[in-house]
């Protein structure tokens, strides 16, 4: 008895001793804090989050909420994300999202992977995220780990369902453009993985495109093919349709390719009441830094309007352009996440410019025109390439204006010039290479074939060729080593051999000697040096330079 009394003393005594602790107001803070921060990594990505799916999916960084009315705010702020198709490429995973990317998340997104096991996933940064088009957006994500699935499944608020698997990069329909021309509105197809043959045409009659909409699929035949493009009748009842619907081509005895590409109404082909006379596409990879120059340059000579075709550039492209813009240069940016695909691309941009543009120009952001007579018979140079070519818009069967190049090398040069290319360069080879070529896009052939830079016209159509005296491209081609070697990272032309591939070493596109390693000649600010020529640059001089500081328009790191 005296032991359970002795007993019932301990425990009396132990509850009077935990309750005022609990009570005390350093307890209360304690807990509330341990509470909350519980709270914080539950609603954030700081741990590991059980999943039924085997696949990687978007993560958006997470807020924590306390009320319907704040869940109900953070809905509209950031809508959920879904992923409607996936493209895997050689060296990343591309996913396209059904919306677009607000901009205050775009650079928090991340992949999550998720392995072979239920528990197991694994989260990494985004490479980057773009828009598409005017709906939907991309993102771009790192290959998936070993043993880590790389297709995607989609559920958000509920809403689940089972997402496509993930498309091969080498057999994809990729994307369409509306081409509304004189005989009737045609569909512009682009594809992966259909035809191999490099500068051919193709039977047109082997394929039909396939449109698929809520609640039909039509088909229609192929009126050309070449290369990675299919032309076909676009169905009457799509013409004033509104609503998305998705195109895929399909073979003679073949099921359609998997697509991810889609048409948003037919009215997507600007119109306008009078065309500019010269426009120019390009097609770049990280060229912000030279963009301005070109721009300025050739706006001078009289380029109204520019096409910049984006190939996954990551080095402030997007923001040069909008600052270009509002200094009165009318330059479109045109994402195009498709690697290797410089003829399609170029494809795609002549029919979104034949209802603009009476000329368009197609050549790089290293490429300048020069006219040497202009300069030494003391002529106007000022707008002397679009005076150059509306000397032919009357010309019914001219269709082409070609311009030889000169290739430049380093000059001398070690560090890349502070004031441009066409002041720093001045030492080229003597003989030229290849040309460039300036399009009536309404002659073009149907199949819109064309071999880097070079498209085929229509039949009875023929050319002009441009003699040096007159007009030139000065091609700063083998630029300082800092700028050259970015060209063993990849080639941007489908049928072009990259340079760290040991194939076709032979090739004009190949810097002759370089092998297929970035590896800096010893004496490779000397190469490419025949003749020094500082035509151009002598007039850049003359023509742009500040009579007070000297400093050329596009010198802006030096004015600030």
């Amino acid at each position: 008895m005296e032991y359970e009394n002795g007993k019932k003393r301990k425990v009396r005594n132990r509850q009077q001793q935990l309750k005022p602790q609990f009570l005390s107001p350093r307890y209360l803070t304690i807990s509330l804090c341990s509470f909350f921060v519980l709270l914080f990594f539950l609603s954030s990505n700081r741990i590991s989050v059980r999943s039924d799916s085997l696949r990687p999916s978007l993560r958006l960084p997470a807020l924590s909420v306390s009320s319907s009315m704040d869940r109900s705010l953070h809905a509209r702020l950031f809508p959920p994300l879904r992923v409607e198709d996936r493209v895997q490429f050689p060296d990343h995973l591309l996913l396209i999202l059904s919306t677009k990317i607000e901009k205050g998340v775009k650079k928090d997104l991340v992949c999550v992977y998720h392995g072979g096991r239920k528990e197991e996933t694994l989260a990494l940064p985004s490479i980057s995220s773009d828009e598409l088009d005017e709906f939907r957006s991309i993102v771009r994500c790192p290959n998936a780990p070993l043993n880590y699935s790389s297709s995607v499944n989609i559920q958000s608020r509920g809403d689940t369902r089972e997402s496509e698997k993930v498309h091969d990069w080498s057999k994809v329909v990729y994307d369409a453009v509306v081409d509304a021309d004189g005989d009737g509105d045609t569909v512009v197809v682009f594809v992966k993985g259909l035809t191999r043959r490099p500068h051919k045409e193709s039977d047109p009659s082997n394929y039909k495109c396939q449109f698929e909409t809520r609640v039909e699929v039509l088909l229609t035949q192929a009126l050309a093919a070449a290369q990675e493009v299919v032309r076909c009748v676009l169905p009457e009842s799509l013409k004033l349709n509104p609503e998305p619907f998705r195109v895929s081509v399909r073979g003679r005895s073949t099921p359609a390719l998997p697509s991810v590409a889609r048409i948003y109404g037919s009215d997507s082909i600007v119109k306008v009441k009078k065309k500019h006379e010269l426009c120019v596409c390009t097609m770049l990879w990280n060229q912000a830094p030279f963009l301005r120059e070109w721009i300025m340059y050739h706006s001078w000579l009289g380029v109204e309007r520019w096409f910049i075709y984006d190939n996954n550039s990551d080095d402030g492209l997007q923001e040069e352009i909008k600052l270009l813009n509002s200094e009165s240069y009318n330059v479109s940016r045109h994402v195009w996440p498709w690697i290797k695909t410089q003829e399609a691309g170029f494809s795609h941009c002549a029919v979104r410019a034949k209802s603009e543009c009476n000329w368009v120009g197609f050549f790089d952001v290293d490429e300048f025109y020069y006219f040497p007579t202009h300069r030494s018979q003391g002529l106007p140079i000022e707008n002397a390439l679009s005076s150059l070519v509306s000397n032919y818009t009357s010309w019914g069967l001219v269709g082409e204006i070609r311009t030889e190049c000169h290739s430049y090398g380093p000059s001398g040069l070690t560090s890349v010039p502070s004031q441009g290319v066409t002041v720093g360069y001045t030492c080229r080879q003597a003989n030229p290479e290849r040309h460039k070529s300036i399009i009536r896009p309404e002659l073009l052939t149907s199949s819109l074939l064309n071999e880097v830079h070079h498209f085929q016209m229509r039949e009875g159509v023929g050319h002009v060729s441009l003699v040096e005296s007159v007009a030139v491209v000065n091609h700063y081609k083998y630029q300082v080593w800092e700028t050259f070697k970015a060209k063993f990272e990849r080639r941007v032309a489908t049928y072009v051999v990259d340079w760290r591939e040991n194939q076709n070493q032979g090739s004009k596109d190949r810097a002759p000697g370089l092998g297929t390693e970035a590896v800096e000649p010893v004496d490779w600010k000397r190469r490419f040096c025949e003749v020094w020529d500082t035509g151009l640059k002598d007039l850049v001089l003359s023509s742009f330079a500040d009579q007070v500081t000297g400093y050329l328009p596009w010198q802006r790191q030096l004015q600030e």
